[in-house]
């Protein structure tokens, strides 16, 4: 397989090109969350904040504004931009974890948004749950270092 790997530093150590769980995380859902931002837009795209920050419902089901829009937007070029990389993919789907599981028990506390900027309802919370258990799970699973000391990427899989 020696196409899998390729040499990096010196000696035994090698890199595996295969993709660890936190980058095909941060690929799959960087790109997913950077769309539903974007067609957002398209259902709601008011900035209204406190006692109005009621939105509209994206396919019907979950409630998004322009704040919201923003959130999965951001979210989405954060994992892109972190997965390149093992070590940023790792760290980056973890912090994304943390802050979606925050963001998670606000919202489930609240019941209807998160500050009083972003609408959620129970279909949103449920989703920020799936989400954030997949980004520590795909985050735990992964190696942060691209080198193998002294084996070849075949033989660690």
């Amino acid at each position: 397989m020696a196409g899998a790997t390729s040499a990096v530093g010196r000696g035994n150590t090698r890199r595996s090109d295969a993709k660890t769980p936190a980058q095909l995380f941060a690929y799959v859902f960087g790109a997913v969350l950077l769309l539903v931002g974007i067609i957002g837009f398209f259902v709601d795209s008011s900035f209204d904040t406190g006692t109005a920050v009621h939105g509209d419902k994206l396919l019907g089901i979950f409630e998004v504004n322009g704040i919201h829009n923003i959130v999965h937007i951001a979210s989405g070029l954060f994992l892109l931009a972190v997965a390149p990389k093992r070590a940023t993919a790792k760290g980056g789907v973890l912090a994304f974890a943390l802050i979606y599981g925050l963001v998670t028990v606000i919202g489930l506390i609240d019941g209807e948004d998160v500050l009083g900027l972003i609408p959620v309802n129970a279909e949103d919370n449920i989703l920020h749950i799936v989400l954030t258990l997949a980004a520590l799970g795909a985050a735990l699973a992964a190696r942060a270092d691209d080198r193998v000391a002294g084996r070849t990427a075949a033989a660690t899989r």
